[in-house]
């Protein structure tokens, strides 16, 4: 054993002899010449290249590292063996990804590739204003030279898209309102923000199902016309007009539109926008993948059809784009802060140069009254899809019978079924009316289908009497006083004011009849 030591120690001094012979004849430059001439070498003979995707690029963040992170997330919980588990900002669901030092094979279109996630510690960093992560982290994507072109060519870009739907779906989406009179939020952002939670779908909105695929087939037309859109030269975006009746299912249509499509809400209130820079400003913050909606446009703002109005306002003259911002019933304080928004600003805002800021927003109006609105905002550039919110029908009952009370086609009786269709186009309900019956009667299911159709009926009997709208008329009324509260106030004080005069008058003429 003694032997053995002091061979090795021989052995190792030997080793040492020649490394430093070697660091002399060898300087550190032409050892690095020489294994970057053996590098190419091997490369020369070599069947595969690789690309490296490292995390940081200079200063700022790879998106593609990003990316690609996502993209191998779908993979990996499948094929993987040890895996990271991430939950993002905002987000609702745990994504899958490659431990360190790990591999993970890939196909697409025959063509095979390798990803490696590498990581190692980073090397002593100077002073720098931004401090590095103290890994370093990045990708490394092995393909055939043969390949090569398949891969730049199409293949990162197919990553990039699939990473953007992913991260798309995994992100819970987000409902936004502008805040009061135009301030800030603590990162400078005008709009705030919660997440949004509403259930409804197209499959549990109560519309008729014609209309209903028409409107599912334009949004996803819409969704993957990019290609379309900048062929044909015009802004990546579309307007959809919601007119009806209340209780028709507008915002729940809205709702439907964003979980169909994954796009965040911006619910624009109008009364808190003073100037049309302002509103420029609110459209520049508003991120691509969105719907920008303006609920009730005709009681938010007093804007008419000027082919009505604009003639006994302006006779003799040219019609003014100004109109007043302010909720019905209250008194527009151009001068004293109120909102000077115009025609104009509003009609950019929906198609001028200001609405192609961005990319992918879908534009949505609501009103009760489409008379009331100015033609510029209807028309085609703007509002593309005028969608009539009707009462409910029998394919929609169908569809409500099947939501609340789990009644599927074929459940109800063949007479009964003949009954609602003879009652339904005559009764001129809506869905939240039959909702509200249904939600009431939902423990005993033969009790909310025979309520159903008894006020079905007696709804169709009041229609035939002349008394059909009474319901909208008060619904209407409730939404005006509600808006209004100013002019209720002082309609109160001018009563008020009339019954104490009328008080004094008769106190004052009995006391001329005492003196008398």
């Amino acid at each position: 054993m003694k032997e053995f030591w002091t061979t090795l120690a021989s052995v190792m001094g030997v080793w040492a002899f020649f490394q430093s012979i070697l660091h002399t004849v060898f300087p550190p430059e032409l050892r690095f010449a020489s294994l970057k001439l053996f590098h190419r070498f091997f490369n020369w003979f070599s069947a595969y290249c690789y690309y490296d995707i490292t995390e940081i690029d200079g200063v700022n963040t790879n998106e593609l590292y990003n990316a690609v992170q996502l993209y191998l997330s779908s993979s990996a919980s499948i094929t993987g063996n040890r895996l990271s588990l991430t939950r993002g900002l905002n987000s609702s669901a745990i994504t899958f990804g490659l431990s360190n030092n790990d591999r993970l094979m890939d196909n697409y279109e025959g063509v095979t590739v390798l990803w490696e996630h590498i990581v190692t510690q980073r090397q002593a960093q100077t002073f720098s204003w931004r401090p590095l992560p103290e890994e370093k982290r990045g990708f490394t994507l092995r393909v055939k030279k043969k390949d090569k072109s398949v891969i730049l060519g199409s293949y990162l870009d197919f990553v990039m898209e699939k990473a953007s739907e992913i991260r798309r779906n995994n992100q819970d989406r987000l409902l936004y309102t502008n805040s009061r009179g135009g301030s800030l939020d603590s990162r400078g952002h005008p709009w705030e923000s919660v997440p949004f939670k509403h259930p409804s779908t197209f499959d549990t909105l109560a519309m008729d199902p014609i209309n209903k695929a028409e409107i599912m087939a334009d949004l996803k037309d819409f969704a993957n016309g990019e290609a379309f859109y900048q062929r044909t030269g015009r802004a990546w975006k579309r307007g959809y007009l919601l007119y009806g009746p209340p209780g028709t299912g507008k915002s729940s249509m809205i709702a439907a539109m964003a979980n169909f499509l994954g796009y965040d809400i911006y619910d624009l209130e109008l009364t808190e926008v003073h100037t049309n820079s302002e509103l420029r400003k609110l459209l520049m913050k508003t991120s691509s993948k969105s719907i920008i909606v303006i609920e009730d446009i005709d009681c938010s703002i007093n804007l008419t059809n000027r082919k009505k109005s604009g003639g006994a306002a302006n006779s003799g003259g040219a019609r003014s784009n100004n109109f007043d911002v302010s909720p019905p019933g209250t008194s527009n304080g151009g001068e004293d802060g109120g909102n000077s928004i115009t025609l104009s600003g509003l009609l950019n805002f929906t198609d001028g140069l200001w609405s192609c800021c961005g990319s992918e927003r879908i534009f949505v109006f609501t009103t009760n009254h489409i008379e009331k609105l100015d033609p510029a905002l209807l028309r085609s550039g703007r509002m593309d899809m005028h969608v009539f919110m009707s009462y409910c029908s029998f394919p929609a009952l169908k569809i409500l019978l099947k939501n609340y009370l789990g009644y599927n086609d074929g459940d109800l009786e063949r007479d009964l079924e003949e009954e609602f269709k003879q009652v339904m186009d005559k009764a001129e309900m809506t869905p939240a009316d039959i909702s509200e019956v249904l939600i009431k009667n939902r423990r005993d299911k033969e009790r909310a289908v025979w309520e159903l159709l008894e006020a079905l009926k007696m709804r169709a009997e009041k229609k035939s009497r002349g008394l059909n709208g009474t319901v909208v008329e008060d619904e209407e009324q409730e939404k005006r006083a509600l808006d209004s509260p100013k002019e209720e106030e002082e309609e109160e004080e001018d009563d008020d004011g009339e019954l104490q005069e009328s008080c004094n008058k008769r106190d004052q003429n009995n006391g001329d009849q005492k003196n008398n």
